[in-house]
């Protein structure tokens, strides 16, 4: 397995304007059969720098997928605000179509993606006609697929979806960003369908674009294991909140919360050898815990610990405060705060 040492990796610089942000951003749901709101997103501060990559990692069901919906602008919050290049996302028509073009999404499974009836040069010539930019189409198209590693770009413009392998359409997908020019590419899951020998390759493409064309990448996953191999930073979400998030190489070396420990010890290349069994039931934003949203779950309340450290009351009890979207390694975890005070 390639290790993050063997990749090259650039932060945003300090104080820098972030590409993308989100500030206390909150989206709710009416729960099902109508009962209760579901607050998928409450409360979360969020950077993506300018050129950096940004692993946004937890379970299914965490929120983090309407986090990025909602940094797409396809979800509009209920509180908070998105920030893009430092100034307020205006959800007029006219000014959305134009940010899409600039924050592309490229989704998990390219082959729903992409239409069956349409030759990869229809699929990716699709967002320029959207976007009206129609001139020199043929040498645009032929520019996105090169760089999306189909060369030469000419030998797949007939081709259809089915005569592709798996790694093939997702270059499409990729391509259909590039396509645009845009600044920032959102990819949910980008790896999760394709076959183990072809993801090193897909993640190398989206490493190289980033250092090339100075892309920025919030890349949304459940696989820490992916994370390591390609992000410059993580943030670690459950039930609707960052409950941890650090630069990769020091998070990941030292975890400091519970989730995030018990998330990596099912990564085989970690090198963690006792798997973390996560015990209830998985995150329901429609049912959100007093205390540390994490503590019906957490392995070290089950165990005493926390009982033994005398924060047990304060885990059940009392809200975690929210973490700011710093480049420093934090984490909402008031074991992490017992270990961290004096004794």
């Amino acid at each position: 397995m390639t290790t993050s040492a063997d990749l090259h990796r650039s932060s945003s610089p300090t104080g820098q304007t972030a590409a993308l942000e989100a500030r206390d951003i909150a989206v709710t749901f009416r729960g099902r059969g109508g009962g209760g709101q579901a607050r998928a997103v409450d409360g979360v501060d969020l950077r993506l720098g300018r050129g950096e990559i940004v692993a946004l990692v937890g379970e299914s069901g965490c929120g983090k997928t309407t986090l990025a919906r909602t940094l797409l602008g396809l979800e509009r919050p209920a509180e908070g605000t998105v920030l893009v290049n430092g100034e307020p996302l205006d959800y007029s028509s006219r000014a959305l179509k134009a940010y899409r073009r600039r924050v592309q999404l490229v989704l998990q499974d390219p082959t729903g993606a992409l239409n069956p009836r349409h030759t990869v040069y229809e699929a990716v010539a699709e967002g320029l006609r959207i976007h009206g930019l129609t001139d020199n189409e043929n040498e645009r198209v032929a520019e996105a697929l090169s760089l999306a590693g189909l060369r030469p770009p000419e030998r797949f413009f007939l081709r259809y979806p089915h005569e592709l392998s798996g790694g093939q359409r997702q270059r499409v997908v990729i391509a259909g960003a590039l396509v645009l020019k845009p600044d920032v590419i959102v990819a949910d899951e980008p790896v999760s369908s394709l076959d183990a020998s072809v993801r090193g390759e897909i993640l190398a493409l989206l490493l190289r674009l980033r250092d090339e064309l100075g892309l920025s990448l919030l890349v949304v996953t459940h696989d820490l294991g992916l994370a390591w191999n390609i992000a410059d930073r993580v943030a670690v979400m459950y039930l609707g909140r960052i409950v941890e998030q650090g630069p990769t190489e020091e998070l990941l070396a030292a975890p400091k919360h519970p989730y995030t420990r018990a998330l990596l010890s099912v990564v085989p290349e970690m090198g963690r050898v006792e798997q973390v069994v996560l015990t209830g039931e998985p995150p329901d934003p429609t049912r959100i815990p007093t205390g540390c949203r994490f503590h019906p779950r957490c392995p070290v309340v089950a165990s005493g610990e926390a009982a033994t450290l005398g924060i047990l009351d304060r885990c059940n009890g009392k809200a975690l405060p929210l973490l700011p979207a710093t480049g420093a390694h934090s984490a909402a975890c008031y074991i992490e705060e017992s270990a961290d005070s004096p004794s």
